[in-house]
């Protein structure tokens, strides 16, 4: 198989920057496939990158090099990490970015990628993805060893964990992600469909044991609107009706079927969630 590289960035396309990472890529690993992951970060949101990356990862084959580039601290003393967990390489500035996946999927090695081996011979210090980055990812795909990049290390920089407090009937929550159709993901998850109307959490965050709940017995409360009910498909409800569902990634999402959630709510990244329930076991 060719080896992949999977990009993600806050560069956007108007520039060449992400082009240029790849022209570096591609002289020294002329057979790489790349994979945009998507370059529509907010500029210098690493949160928004750390939710797509954890979101995504698992979906690509194994030995995908993930090469993650959101980088407010460019040219300052932070490190340059290499994380190898799940099968894959991740390959991001020591900024929190990497945080929430490797909670998730525990590293076999972090490495510091001291090395200046492996990094282009002049190094500026306001394009570290050209210079640094870029050329960990495609030494990687050649099938560097990230041992030889530099010393392992146990602790890296980490992000806050979303809210979520689970308490006996409820919890409160908060709108993690909102996406370009104005649906509103939570911090309510992993959220999967049991027999019948059944739901299963296991929290992704904030600890606690996995709880099973009716469907119809929730009651979701934001931003002054309250959703009685938990439904598979968007199409369940009316047009331009308030719902619930479990999305894709198994979060709960709160959206509007053929509406914006966002915009008619006037609802926004960090805004709280509430949700209530009669269990029946956990």
């Amino acid at each position: 198989m060719r080896p992949v590289i999977a990009i993600l960035t806050d560069f956007g396309t108007r520039d060449p920057f992400v082009a240029i990472m790849k022209g570096v890529m591609r002289r020294l690993c002329p057979n790489t496939d790349f994979i945009d992951l998507t370059h529509d970060i907010e500029a210098q949101n690493v949160r928004q990158a750390a939710f797509a990356l954890l979101t995504s990862w698992r979906w690509f084959p194994s030995g995908t090099v993930f090469l993650c580039v959101v980088d407010p601290g460019v040219g300052s003393e932070r490190r340059a990490l290499v994380a190898s967990a799940g099968g894959c390489h991740f390959v991001a500035p020591d900024n929190g970015l990497l945080s929430w996946t490797l909670a998730e999927v525990p590293a076999d090695r972090i490495t510091s990628a001291e090395n200046g081996v492996w990094r282009l011979e002049d190094v500026s210090h306001t394009f570290h993805g050209r210079d640094v980055f870029a050329p960990l990812a495609a030494h990687l795909a050649r099938g560097a060893d990230p041992g030889d990049l530099g010393p392992a290390i146990s602790r890296i920089e980490q992000l806050p964990e979303p809210r979520l407090e689970l308490q006996s009937e409820g919890l409160r929550a908060e709108v993690m992600h909102v996406d370009r159709f104005g649906n509103l993901v939570t911090s309510v998850g992993d959220c999967r469909w049991r027999e019948g109307d059944a739901l299963l959490l296991s929290p992704r965050f904030g600890g606690g044991a996995p709880v099973e709940l009716q469907a119809g017995n929730l009651r979701i409360g934001l931003g002054g609107s309250d959703i009685t009910a938990v439904h598979k498909t968007y199409s369940d409800v009316a047009a331009g009706e308030l719902l619930a569902c479990v999305g894709s990634s198994g979060f709960l999402e709160l959206g509007i079927n053929q509406g914006n959630a966002a915009t008619s709510l006037e609802i926004a990244v960090g805004d709280t969630v509430t949700v209530g329930w009669t269990c029946n076991n956990s």
